[in-house]
């Protein structure tokens, strides 16, 4: 079985080396970079599978990094997870909102890390290498940003088609509207936060007459989830 490649992208090395420790001996293959232009080299040469990523780098921060990264064709599908010192939740929801798949606080186990990581790779799964992710007969591609469903075309307006995106890449967790509405609109944005349940509801309609609608579950003061399990 392929081992899963992970690319450090972290400065401080004994942190690199304590994640090193760490993930060689649960059978990863570690790869380091300690800044962002050597993970650019790294990734020329490899795509790895996933990226923990240090918010605060020396050359450029963490989430301007991710943000690149999920513009380009060749790495916007590799899972990022970001570690970083700041526990606020407007730091998490700017980095949920930049593309991240997960976003972990430092001080951390070695264990709750590999535990986050192993949950991750296996919500990438459902993207395969040319871009597609599917459910059933719901498929989205990330290359051409098309959505069919048992083949035919389903149209989507832009906020409909980042909203589903983010459902499919992030299925059975709960999200709370102001994490939705910071990745749809962006962080800073002055949109009411019920804005997102008008989203909601048209993306709802248009999966309606396929039977997708009720995979996007409203949880009662939480938010809303994609439920994959329910399908």
């Amino acid at each position: 079985m392929k081992k899963t490649i992970i690319l450090i992208v972290e400065d401080e090395i004994a942190i690199r080396d304590m994640l090193r420790f760490a993930l060689e001996p649960a059978d990863f293959i570690v790869h380091e970079a300690e800044n962002t232009e050597q993970a650019n080299r790294y990734i020329k040469q490899q795509i790895p599978d996933l990226i923990l990523l240090d918010w605060m780098l020396p050359n450029q921060s963490g989430i301007d990094y991710m943000r690149q990264l999920k513009q380009k064709s060749d790495t916007q599908n590799i899972p990022v997870i970001v570690l970083t010192a700041r526990a606020e939740e407007d730091n998490k929801l700017q980095g949920f909102a930049a593309g991240a798949d997960d976003y972990i606080t430092k001080p951390f186990s070695p264990r709750e890390l590999i535990a986050r990581i192993k949950s991750v790779l296996r919500r990438g799964l459902l993207a395969s290498p040319d871009g597609s992710i599917k459910l059933a007969e719901l498929q989205l591609n990330t290359y051409t940003h098309e959505v069919t469903v048992n083949n035919q075309a389903l149209i989507l307006t832009p906020l409909e088609y980042k909203l589903l995106l983010f459902f499919m890449k992030h299925p059975n967790k709960v999200y709370s509207r102001n994490q939705l509405l910071d990745y749809i609109w962006g962080n800073g944005n002055d949109i009411l936060d019920r804005s997102i349940d008008v989203q909601i509801r048209r993306l709802r309609n248009r999966l309606k007459p396929y039977g997708y609608d009720k995979t996007i579950q409203t949880v009662r003061g939480g938010g809303y989830q994609w439920m994959v399990a329910k399908i």
